[in-house]
């Protein structure tokens, strides 16, 4: 059997995944900015996923992304939810798809 290496930041359950697949998984828990780090690497990952599939498994994988940097942030979801309210009230959303081309 051929080692693969990875190297990268997977879902909690992926070694338990693996070692019902009769192979062996090394891991390591890494540390808070290397877990910040990581996770900002999964979230440009999971976007080019998306890009090509565009479809909702790849949507909910960039949101669980967000969520865990939120979580890694010290941001409560609530607080996440509240600041994208405000936002949205306060400068819009992207709902009516308007392009800005210039300003004169």
């Amino acid at each position: 059997m051929s080692k693969k290496i990875h190297n990268k930041l997977v879902r909690d359950r992926i070694p338990e995944i693996i070692r019902a697949e009769g192979k062996e998984p090394l891991t390591r828990i890494l540390d808070k900015e290397e877990y910040l780090d990581e996770l900002i690497k999964k979230l440009h990952e999971e976007l080019e996923e998306f890009k090509e599939a565009l479809n909702v498994e790849e949507l909910a994988d960039i949101q669980e992304v967000i969520l865990a940097l939120a979580d890694a942030l010290n941001i409560k979801h609530s607080h996440l939810g509240k600041t994208l309210s405000e936002k949205a009230l306060k400068r819009g959303a992207f709902k009516k798809r308007i392009y800005l081309e210039s300003v004169e």
